[in-house]
């Protein structure tokens, strides 16, 4: 945690779902439901649950004071399930933590935070798609400069690139909702040997009282749900990234067609007359902490036997910093898109850049009926060769040569040089992607 960088690298609400708090939430919350899983299945008594319930619900523990503790025995679980223990007292202290293993609690409470953080995750990333929706909707008709490889290409729409944004975060958001987040419940090797008969009941009944899944056998070493769970976050993450690099791209100077504009926000400490867009620049700051933090998940999957040797301990911090990233990449993409200003006057001057050179290739096609494709490349690429290095406009130069004017009126090279008329089916991919867009969200 700092709070020098977290308000711009950890920003927005899903930080506080991966808090120390919301893990320490995630622990008792176990430890409470395996104590009723246990009364569920008649391993103790009603009363026993009941009071470990309580104390876990109100108790008072300090999450500073268990991490200090937790390296003597190597996890935070031991000495919380010692505390509680403690405070539950009596007779249903002795059955506190019956059975489980201190991984078991870990596990069910990092997929406890997990789930929880990714419901709001979600909700974060759907209000992003939801705002891409509008622009789509609102620019599918605002002629635009295609570009690739950062030069300008043929044309397309504002709202055909926002579509493309709008089809890649609902996919991240799908994904991310399709996580299998199940309990841990093994014992000391994975067996349950100390709950007898008795072991898949309480494993059910655990699963239940929490509202997670029940997994097949427990997964101590089989690490297949964090690292579909990292390589979601990582897709939501690198979504974000494209999306805000593009926003930053579109806000420069020279280009000018998008800008955030919001009080207070966007200013230099040296340069008075600059207008930054910072919720963008953020949200790809924060996007970009996500591949390492992947990779570090990926290479923990690596954990031998019945219990990992550190390749379990790994987890914990890289995961609870890849849903921070992740949660603030959303966010700040998020707040750049309710910022956004479109410039379409813009968009379509800058379509003229090239003199008409965008567009050779239609013309290109065009004479290419009459006089074959190579004689028609050749004298359109040396009138676009013209253009570019000043002697006139394309479309008089086109009229004036003696191939393409023989076969082209001036009138129709103007026609064959106008953005709008060569979209191709850029309008029907972006009522397509809107489609989807309403059909995910179940809107008639």
């Amino acid at each position: 945690m700092s709070d020098l960088f977290d308000p711009m690298l950890a920003a927005g609400p899903v930080r506080a779902e991966v808090s120390d708090a919301a893990w320490l939430r995630g622990l008792l919350d176990a430890e409470a439901a395996l104590a009723g899983a246990e009364a569920d299945a008649g391993v103790i008594p009603r009363e026993h649950a009941d009071r470990i319930a309580a104390v876990a619900r109100d108790g008072q523990f300090d999450a500073a004071a268990i991490g200090a503790q937790s390296v003597g025995v190597g996890n935070p679980a031991a000495p919380l399930v010692r505390e509680l223990t403690a405070q539950v007292g009596g007779e249903a202290g002795r059955v506190v933590h019956l059975g489980a293993t201190s991984q078991d609690i870990v596990d069910t409470a990092a997929m406890l935070v997990s789930a929880r953080a990714a419901q709001v995750l979600i909700a974060e990333a759907e209000a992003c798609a939801d705002r891409l929706a509008e622009l789509a909707r609102a620019h599918a008709g605002t002629v635009q400069a295609g570009r690739t490889l950062l030069q300008q290409a043929l044309p397309v729409t504002f709202g055909f690139q926002v579509a493309g944004w709008l089809s890649g975060l609902d996919a991240a958001a799908d994904r991310l909702r399709a996580q299998r987040f199940a309990v841990q419940l093994g014992g000391a090797t994975g067996t349950l040997a100390s709950l007898g008969e008795q072991g898949p009941e309480v494993l059910a009944a655990f699963a239940r009282r929490l509202g997670l899944a029940e997994p097949v056998l427990p997964w101590h070493t089989e690490r297949t749900r964090i690292a579909e769970l990292a390589g979601a976050l990582g897709e939501l993450s690198g979504v974000v990234a494209g999306i805000s690099r593009s926003l930053v791209l579109l806000a420069q100077t020279e280009v000018g067609e998008i800008a955030e504009v919001a009080e207070g926000s966007g200013g230099s400490s040296t340069m008075p007359h600059k207008r930054n867009p910072v919720a963008a620049v953020a949200a790809n700051a924060a996007a970009q902490q996500a591949p390492g933090l992947v990779a570090t998940l990926l290479g923990a999957m690596a954990q031998e036997h019945q219990r990992a040797a550190g390749s379990w301990h790994a987890e914990w911090r890289p995961l609870t910093e890849l849903f921070r990233s992740t949660g603030s990449a959303v966010h700040w993409l998020r707040t750049s898109l309710d910022r956004l200003q479109v410039d379409a006057d813009r968009m379509r001057a800058n379509l003229d850049i090239t003199r008409g050179a965008l567009l050779s290739e239609r013309v290109t096609t065009a004479l290419a009926a009459s006089t074959g494709r190579l004689e028609a490349h050749d004298a359109v690429s040396a009138c676009t060769r013209r253009a570019l290095a000043g002697e006139g406009e394309l479309a008089d130069l086109l009229a004036a040569d003696e191939l393409v004017g023989k076969h082209l009126t001036r009138e129709r090279i103007g026609e064959l040089l106008d953005p709008a008329g060569y979209l191709g089916s850029a309008r029907v991919f972006v009522e397509r992607a809107l489609a989807a867009h309403e059909k995910r969200k179940g809107t008639p």
